[in-house]
């Protein structure tokens, strides 16, 4: 797999078809969910991306918002690796030309498979090659199979390339899901290690209780989704504050020691000063070094969090680029 490691090019975030720049028409798409632009996704995407040099045309991808498992069970919303915009800044950083965010709707599911190639692949984007794994349906009923996508390119005048399943160092598929999973789990070095960069998260700082800064480890406090499953307990970590990356270790939990409330990401910045309230930042994981606990007295909990920083700068220290792609988005910009 290629890997990139500059973002010094032009890229659209295209949310509305009528609005379509005519300068990306005749692109060859890379066409799925993405949620994660894991290393799976990643070999479809590269091979958009090669094929559209060849031609000389610019790479797309098209993806679907919200995910379709929400709006079929939109009591168990899933849960996001990529929200959209994070998942644009992987794709830019991918040197794709741009994403297509098409809205994902129940009359959209109820599109006709047959209409879904003529009026949006060929009538407004006018597509030279599509690019989609093995995996990927569309249309009512699903009836938009691969075979079905080759047959209608071969039709209609466009180039088809199906890939197959990308497996991990053991052989097994590399999937959205299964990263989900091991996130769960708090198996940070696997969740790392399937998506081909380090997993993270963006928010924007909140005003919290304070407590850190009485116990001498003032945090910059998160709010994750709802629905964010991420293990409960203790991580080392970096955060990007205005564009620098900068060293700490964080606790997602619900502080049993104090009040039991509502998940919260709370991040303890190393040897930093400053007024972080209403930033937006991101955290990415490194390791996972303990589950959550409720603690005796302040003492007790301190010593922990002693021990637990230490940790933290170790597993830092020993850290190294996972790719060209993790490189290019924990940089300082």
């Amino acid at each position: 797999m290629s890997e990139p490691t500059k973002q010094a090019h032009s890229f659209q975030h295209i949310t509305d078809l009528a609005q379509f720049p005519e300068e990306l028409r005749g692109s060859v798409v890379a066409i799925g969910n993405f949620d994660g632009v894991h290393r799976g996704h990643r070999t479809v995407l590269d091979y958009a991306r090669q094929e559209a040099e060849k031609l000389g045309v610019p790479a797309l991808a098209m993806t679907f918002e919200p995910h379709p498992r929400t709006v079929f069970r939109p009591d168990h919303p899933v849960f996001r690796l990529t929200p959209s915009h994070i998942k644009a800044e992987i794709l830019k950083a991918e040197h794709l030309d741009g994403v297509i965010e098409l809205p994902f709707t129940k009359e959209f599911a109820s599109m006709e498979a047959e209409d879904f190639v003529k009026d949006i692949l060929v009538d407004k984007l006018a597509i030279v090659q599509s690019i989609t794994g093995y995996d990927f349906h569309f249309g009512k009923g699903r009836k938009g199979t691969p075979d079905f996508l080759r047959e209608a390119g071969e039709t209609l005048g466009f180039a088809v390339t199906i890939v197959g399943a990308e497996g991990d160092e053991g052989g097994t598929i590399i999937s959205s899901s299964r990263i989900r999973e091991a996130l769960a789990e708090g198996d940070i070095p696997l969740t790392n290690g399937l998506l081909g960069y380090r997993y993270f998260v963006e928010a924007r700082v909140q005003h919290g209780e304070k407590r850190g800064r009485e116990l001498g480890y003032p945090t910059a406090n998160l709010k994750l989704a709802e629905n964010c499953e991420l293990k409960l307990g203790i991580y080392s970590v970096q955060i990007k504050i205005d564009g620098v990356m900068h060293d700490g270790v964080a606790s997602f939990g619900r502080r049993p020691t104090f009040d039991d409330g509502a998940p919260l990401l709370e991040v303890h910045v190393f040897d930093f000063k400053g007024d972080l309230y209403e930033k937006l930042v991101s955290v990415s994981f490194i390791g996972y070094i303990r589950s959550e606990q409720k603690f005796d007295g302040i003492d007790a909990l301190i010593a922990q969090m002693d021990k637990d920083s230490e940790e933290a700068r170790a597993m830092i220290a020993s850290m190294r680029p996972l790719s060209g792609l993790d490189m290019v988005l924990n940089a300082d910009t």
